[in-house]
């Protein structure tokens, strides 16, 4: 297959896949005699778990890591626990973040009694350093 069919079975973009490429997290394609980069299911099911790994945020070391250990299938899983339980906390991280964002926000809107900039409770609050 060519790189515009492994963009819409893996749902990533073309300068994504070319990307990957250039940094070896996805292997450098076969080349036909055009030269057009040809891609197997191999490379779709890697580009897959690559996508996976990045929606639920890994970083591109850590995804690295982790193809690395899935080539090991008989190896232990400690370090892709590890990985993951790191990725977990940073998640737990950002939910308290967001959570603490809404309540703010919800504060200054709740305040704020819509009359003019000059008395306005969000304008205010975003004043404060």
């Amino acid at each position: 297959m060519q790189i515009g069919d492994l963009s819409r079975q893996a749902g990533v973009n073309i300068e994504t896949i070319r990307y990957y490429e250039r940094i070896g997290v996805l292997p450098k394609p076969a080349r036909q005699s055009n030269g057009r980069r040809t891609y197997s299911t191999v490379d779709t099911e890697r580009l897959g778990f690559i996508r996976h790994a990045r929606d639920l945020g890994f970083d591109l070391p850590s995804v690295r890591v982790l193809l690395a250990l899935q080539e090991q299938p008989e190896a232990s899983c400690e370090d892709a626990s590890r990985i993951a339980q790191g990725q977990l906390e940073e998640v737990e991280r950002r939910i308290a973040r967001l959570l603490s964002l809404r309540d703010e926000l919800a504060r200054m809107v709740g305040e704020c009694h819509q009359g003019r900039v000059s008395e306005c409770r969000v304008i205010e609050a975003l004043s404060v350093s």
